[in-house]
């Protein structure tokens, strides 16, 4: 299959990047970078979630953070609302898409969310009920897509099951995530060959967690299975607060640097991109996790 000509990257890095973080981030820290994030060209950022602070503290704020940010025509600015609450609070915000959940693991899902995978799905039908009547569009995330930490490996065919249940409910796009990144590029090409012969692949995109330093073949083993659209994360941020070990998203630098090196298209600046991960690792007093940004600053 012939690579694509045009790449969509979904930043994370502001929720599934500074979820896991032990110190507060201000409200102005991340409106600065996601503003940063803005600059450097993204299309899509996912800038908070709307979930309780009791169980995840880095996400308070997010309403204040979507007030004063510096929104560009044309950007989508996400959010992710795991129940109708969090849907309620996303609307009053002015967010226009929101993201939901499920896992393709029933221990996953009962320890990170308390309930079955079907119980999960059946909690989201008032979500996309209130979505539709508001002109809301969702994205679907289906997590441990290619290994569990209380399971082990995962059946395509489970993956395949969750992600066409998100899709039939009205998620226009279902995100398969390697939350604990232990994704191999050829159980990577064997998921999207099952769970695209039930959800079309344009349909599909990928996120992979680079703890074993697969991270980036896996998303060349989902171009080549026609995957155009992933999730990646500034500086490589981000883990999981419910999978001990797993360190964070693929940096979008490094996405960036394979993409260009393809030829493929996505409208980012490479420079402005690494000023952004530069600012906010500062902010972190931690060094960046990408590649690429390592090697051009010490050049």
């Amino acid at each position: 299959m012939s690579l694509p000509s045009h790449v969509r990257l979904i930043e994370v890095g502001p929720r599934d990047g500074l979820q896991n973080e032990a110190q507060p981030i201000s409200v102005e820290d991340k409106v600065q970078l996601v503003d940063a994030l803005t600059a450097a060209g993204l299309g899509y950022i996912e800038v908070g979630s709307f979930v309780s602070p009791k169980w995840v503290p880095q996400m308070a704020g997010s309403a204040e953070v979507f007030a004063r940010i510096q929104r560009k025509p044309g950007v989508v600015y996400g959010a992710l609302a795991p129940n109708l609450r969090g849907f309620e609070d996303a609307l009053a915000a002015g967010v226009k898409e929101v993201a939901v959940f499920a896992a393709a693991s029933q221990a996953f899902s009962q320890r990170n969310i308390n309930c079955s995978i079907s119980e999960s799905l059946e909690r989201f039908v008032p979500i996309m009920d209130a979505a539709k009547q508001h002109g809301i569009s969702v994205r679907g995330y289906v997590s441990c897509v290619l290994g569990c930490p209380y399971e082990g490996e995962v059946a395509p065919e489970q993956v395949a099951m969750v992600a066409r249940e998100l899709h039939d409910m009205g998620c226009y796009e279902v995100s398969l995530g390697d939350t604990i990144g232990t994704g191999t590029a050829g159980a990577t090409r064997r998921m999207f060959e099952v769970v695209g012969a039930q959800v079309p692949r344009e349909k599909l995109a990928g996120h992979f967690h680079d703890t074993y330093g697969q991270a980036l073949a896996n998303v060349y083993a989902s171009l080549l299975e026609g995957i155009a659209v992933f999730d990646s994360s500034i500086a490589g941020l981000g883990g999981c607060p419910y999978a001990k070990g797993a360190s964070g998203n693929v940096a979008t630098e490094d996405v960036l640097y394979l993409l260009n090196g393809l030829g493929i298209h996505t409208g980012i600046d490479m420079d402005r991109l690494i000023d952004a991960g530069r600012q906010i690792c500062n902010v972190l007093g931690r060094p960046t996790g990408s590649r690429v940004a390592k090697a051009r600053n010490a050049s």
